[in-house]
């Protein structure tokens, strides 16, 4: 196990460091798996979803995608732009500018193309592969942000605190894989 902590943790500075840098490459490596999922296909059925709402601005379907997803998927402006400029090439959108901005909006045969095509949004819970790679993980990388918050900045008790309550979660959550 020599090789799986990062370097520095334990030697020049405080032990808790290496923990929290540990932590951080979690996250950073939960991000990046989160952000690959999506499929080719997914960006444009999002882009048509949304526009199927209301109008919107590349960087205001981007933020919607990244909200709808719990943040769990942000697009790039690099898959997001050419799709968009894809689907004007179709014929399916069309860009009125204004203010320097690009505001998209579906055309009538871009509305036929969104109903028709009869998948649910990427974002929604039907939608997603594996409900393991979503909601759960999301959930522990948050309760370890919380305990590496209380770590840094916390009292002696708050920090004491801190470890029962995420034992006793830790208890009813194995309590959970018991149940019949």
């Amino acid at each position: 196990m020599g090789g799986s902590f990062p370097t520095g943790g334990f030697g020049g500075g405080s032990p808790a460091d290496g923990m929290w840098q540990a932590m951080e490459q979690l996250r950073s490596r939960f991000e990046k798996r989160v952000g690959t999922r999506m499929g080719r296909g997914d960006v444009r059925t999002a882009v048509l979803a949304l526009l199927a709402e209301q109008p919107m601005h590349g960087y205001q379907i981007i933020h919607e995608i990244e909200e709808r997803s719990g943040g769990t998927w942000k697009p790039s402006a690099g898959s997001v732009y050419p799709t968009l400029q894809l689907l004007a090439d179709e014929g399916l959108i069309s860009a009125e500018e204004s203010n320097g901005r690009k505001t998209y909006s579906l055309t009538d045969a871009g509305r036929a193309a969104a109903a028709d095509s009869g998948s649910s949004a990427p974002w929604d819970p039907a939608a997603s592969e594996d409900p393991k790679f979503s909601a759960l993980p999301k959930a522990g990388i948050e309760l370890a942000q919380a305990a590496a918050q209380v770590g840094r900045t916390g009292t002696p008790e708050q920090i004491n605190q801190a470890v029962a309550a995420i034992d006793e979660a830790r208890r009813r959550i194995y309590s959970i894989l018991a149940q019949d």
